[in-house]
């Protein structure tokens, strides 16, 4: 089992910068691949924002490459999502996902989710 409690989130305005935290109950370099996921305001889905394999390379969605950028510290067992230049369509709730090899395949696990709202 591994828990995932995230914090950070809240209101900007456009062009603003927010960050988020997500502190795992295991090492974060142990598991099999961590990252960020955004559901939109009236969308089922939670589309991916960015995520690290394990070849250790962090892919990002194009709406937000060059903008947000996803960290790690392995000490405190925590993953960071700083997001930069923040624009309406970024609003939505944001999970931090992680995936842990078992006996049995993989797990997934997710965070509580954390309000993201960008308005003017």
């Amino acid at each position: 089992q591994v828990q995932l409690v995230e914090s950070g989130g809240g209101l900007v305005q456009p062009g603003g910068s927010l960050g988020l935290s997500c502190a795992a109950s295991v090492s974060i370099s142990r598991l099999k691949a961590v990252g960020w996921y955004r559901q939109a305001p009236g969308k089922d889905e939670r589309q991916v924002v960015a995520v690290t394999l394990g070849d250790g390379i962090t892919r990002y969605a194009d709406s937000v490459k060059g903008r947000f950028t996803m960290s790690g510290d392995n000490a405190k067992n925590t993953m960071y999502l700083q997001m930069n230049n923040l624009k309406p369509e970024d609003t939505g709730v944001y999970y931090c996902y992680a995936a842990q090899v078992t006996a049995s395949g993989n797990d997934d696990y997710w965070g509580q989710g954390t309000q993201v709202t960008v308005s003017s």
